[in-house]
């Protein structure tokens, strides 16, 4: 087969993606907005009926979410990279049919309730369902068809976050053990990141999502970074832990109650913090940038991981569709600054190290947690355009993982992949009896 068609298809799933990706984050930041706006300044309300208010609705469209996964498309549960890897090593199937909308729709209530999700997951999954719809078409199967999933896959992460470098490095990095590689793959996953990227900035603009300043740090502060990596190995272990224990835990409470009570009452949560503590709502983004200017003290930094913590762990346990890069990203900000405001107690730091020890810590956490510290990098770098602290990022990821390892950690999609195949074995298992 010529590499022109192919390549051809590859540019144009981009273009779908991109336009996809751009249209879910503008609906999500629209929504977001919209009703919380509505139910303060729209009715009036104030206090108690406040409150109550914005706990039904988020309730509403948490509930709204979960019904639409769990009926139409359960593989759209959670971010759906799992699936993409599954789907690439022939273990698991991209039913686009039923996935591209339920995803879009169940994404967007799930996210625009305010829990901390990320949009990364829902665009990834759109796009390697886009990929999988073109691969129907033109009835390609094989290697092709799992190349132009991780080029989908690819061009929903380039959507979600205008990174198109990290995009085709994501898939390179996490993707290794199921990504064909030949010339012809690697360049279709490279022109799709590449179309999506220019029709987001086309669309949304081209500004970096979490552009930050901050100045090239002095080579003698160099080893506080390597301090600051060993700590996020270490949370990123208790993340990983943390998050299948949770996911564990809310199963077995739905399997003897019901799956909706749990994703109730986060709803109902989240909806009263919307305005009583919205830093532990949302996915994050901004929330990184907004703490990076506030000069918090180290015991509300402290207060803020915990609530970003916990809220991530219940939000992503709902099993509504949502991703957990932003999250990370944003938890990671918060712990970088709680430990560069720790060091400022007994040291003079230089200018803007807060701001550096936040951006390294996004990269440290990612590449524990994810087990893709390459990709944590230049991610960390495409989102906050701050290049000129390259070497601290490198230095945090990097430890961050050794770390990481050392503790018999393993990435986080690998586990919930093999996670998702034991529980459908049990299920059979349970049939057949």
């Amino acid at each position: 087969m010529s590499n022109v068609p192919y390549h051809a298809v590859a540019i144009g799933i981009g273009a779908v993606v991109g336009v996809l990706g751009s249209a879910f984050h503008v609906g999500v930041e629209t929504l977001t907005a919209a009703w919380p706006a509505y139910l303060d300044t729209g009715l009036g309300l104030d206090g108690f009926p406040l409150y109550a208010a914005a706990a039904l609705v988020a309730a509403a469209m948490t509930v709204a979410s979960l019904w639409l996964v769990r009926r139409f498309a359960p593989e759209a549960s959670g971010s759906g990279v799992p699936e993409i890897e599954g789907a690439m090593e022939g273990l698991r199937e991209v039913r686009w049919h039923r996935v591209l909308p339920v995803k879009f729709v169940a994404g967007m209530l799930s996210l625009s309730s305010g829990m901390v999700l990320g949009r990364e997951g829902p665009t990834i999954h759109i796009g390697a369902s886009v990929a999988k719809a073109a691969s129907d078409l033109m009835k390609w199967s094989g290697e092709d068809m799992r190349a132009l999933l991780a080029a989908g896959g690819a061009a929903g992460l380039a959507a979600a976050f205008n990174a198109p470098l990290a995009a085709v490095l994501f898939v390179i990095e996490e993707t290794r053990r199921q990504f064909p590689y030949s010339s012809r793959s690697y360049i279709a996953v490279v022109l799709a990141s590449i179309a999506s990227a220019i029709v987001t900035e086309y669309l949304t603009g081209s500004r970096p999502y979490m552009l930050l300043e901050a100045a090239t740090i002095p080579y003698a502060w160099l080893p506080a970074f390597v301090v600051l990596g060993a700590l996020l190995g270490v949370a990123g272990f208790v993340f990983n832990r943390t998050l299948v224990w949770s996911l564990d835990h809310v199963r077995r409470l739905g399997m003897r109650t019901s799956f909706y009570i749990f994703p109730t009452i986060v709803g109902l949560t989240v909806g009263v913090l919307m305005f009583v503590r919205p830093e532990a709502t949302q996915g994050g983004e901004l929330l990184a940038v907004q703490l990076t200017r506030e000069n918090l003290p180290l015991a509300m930094l402290a207060f803020v991981v915990l609530l970003r913590f916990v809220m991530t762990m219940a939000s992503y346990s709902t099993g509504v569709a949502g991703g957990i890069f932003a999250p990370i990203l944003a938890l990671a900000t918060t712990i970088g600054l709680c430990y560069g405001t720790t060091l400022d107690l007994f040291f003079t730091l230089p200018d803007q190290a807060h701001t550096t020890f936040a951006i390294a810590a996004m990269g440290g956490l990612f590449a524990a947690t994810i087990g893709a510290p390459l990709v944590g990098m230049v991610l960390v770098l495409e989102l906050t355009s701050a290049y000129a602290v390259l070497v601290p990022v490198m230095i945090s990821a990097i430890f961050a993982h050794m770390v990481f390892l050392a503790l018999g950690g393993r990435p986080i999609y690998e586990i919930l992949l093999e996670r998702t195949l034991a529980i459908e074995a049990e299920a059979r298992a349970a049939a057949s009896r």
